[in-house]
């Protein structure tokens, strides 16, 4: 689950991580009054969204007097801002985060994530943070400094003394460095995060370490550790499909594609929209219903899906094995009926009962097409969108 910037550092400051003096706001009055409240000028606006790169779009700006203040409140907020990780459709700027403007002497680059191949933690620092730390990584990965930490293990001096020397900070900034890093190294683990970044952690005019920005991502499948974090999830945010199938305990991603696509497990999931693409086609979303998928999971998942103006096809694909395969192809007609199927289906079933599941889908009289395996499947499926 992601963030905003103004929540990550609300978790920061229970955790002893110094960030600069701010609150957010979601109206320009708010905003000015805010930047009003932080002891004198210049103050920092910055677009709230879920994605980075906010600065080369024009969502943050240094206002040095209080009408610059609300010429840029007014300029941010509302407006539709297009990031390279928003893609060329933007989103919409809902919330603002007005901060204390800071004596900038240097800018880093710092954070920790999960490596999956080494079942690590890994720390990643250099000494260029900013807005570039993207053509950083490409030009010069070198620069960039790796510190894996094994997590029965846990932070150890010799980690921090690593990030300390390949830095080469200054003896003056070692200390508080060091305790930033073991605060974020406690968040990460405690909170359940798989990524904190820190993009520029500045190191100020007065030798102080501050998080300028902040960003964390927690694993939702740990949210059920972590009620008070589940406050911070904002809808607005997200797609609205993909809203919709988590209060159905569905896992949907929305994707480019015109095949729609419902499946029981994760692996096969990903492997139905490899076949997709092998066909020619191309996959408008990743859903797994899980392997004890219920007819109405089944049903709540066709009619999401049949709501993306972009699916022209729609691929079920089922192992019957604690759902049998009759009672599936039941669930299958009924959610049709129910739904109005006015699109090409194509049903895959294996497992418990499959002559008779396939029996009632052929004789359902709804645009139904029974699959004899993943080929056929496949196949067939990309007849129906050409």
């Amino acid at each position: 689950m992601k963030i905003h910037e103004y929540q990550a550092k609300e978790l920061f400051r229970q955790y002893d991580v110094p960030v600069p003096e701010g609150k957010a706001a979601v109206t320009v009055d708010q905003a000015v009054e805010i930047a009003g409240g932080l002891g004198g000028y210049p103050v920092v606006v910055k677009a709230q969204i879920h994605a980075g790169g906010r600065g080369k779009g024009g969502g943050v700006k240094l206002a040095k007097s209080q009408e610059e203040a609300r010429e840029h409140a007014e300029a941010i907020l509302g407006m539709n801002l297009v990031t390279p990780q928003t893609g060329p459709e933007g989103r919409l700027v809902q919330k603002l985060l007005v901060e204390a403007g800071q004596d900038i002497r240097e800018e880093l680059y710092l954070s920790l994530l999960v490596d999956r191949d080494s079942a690590r933690v890994v720390i990643m620092t250099c000494r260029e943070g900013g807005m570039d730390i993207e053509e950083v990584a490409e030009r010069s990965p070198e620069k960039i400094i790796k510190v894996a930490v094994d997590p029965l293990l846990g932070l150890q001096g010799y980690h921090l003394r690593e990030l300390i020397f390949g830095l080469d900070l200054p003896k003056e900034v070692q200390k508080s460095f060091a305790g930033l890093v073991r605060n974020l190294f406690t968040l990460f683990v405690e909170k359940d995060c798989s990524l904190v970044e820190i993009n520029p952690l500045i190191i100020t005019g007065g030798d102080e370490v501050l998080a300028l920005d902040a960003k964390v991502d927690i694993d939702s499948n740990a949210l059920f550790r972590h009620k008070d974090i589940l406050s911070y999830r904002d809808t607005d945010e997200e797609d609205p499909l993909e809203v919709e199938a988590s209060e159905f305990n569905l896992n949907y991603i929305n994707l480019d594609g015109n095949v729609g696509n419902i499946v029981n497990g994760a692996g096969l999931a990903m492997a139905t929209m490899d076949i997709i693409k092998k066909a020619g086609a191309e996959p408008a979303n990743f859903m797994d219903v899980g392997g004890g998928a219920t007819a109405e999971m089944v049903e709540n998942g066709l009619r999401i899906i049949l709501r993306d103006e972009k699916v022209k096809a729609v691929l079920i694909n089922i192992f019957g094995g604690i759902l049998r395969c009759d009672v599936f192809a039941e669930g299958v007609v009924q959610a049709a009926k129910s739904v109005g199927l006015n699109i090409p289906v194509v049903v895959r079933m294996e497992g418990t009962n499959v002559e008779e599941g396939r029996r009632i889908l052929a004789e359902s009289g709804l645009n139904l097409l029974t699959a004899v395996d993943l080929k056929d499947a496949a196949e067939k499926i990309a007849a129906a969108v050409k």
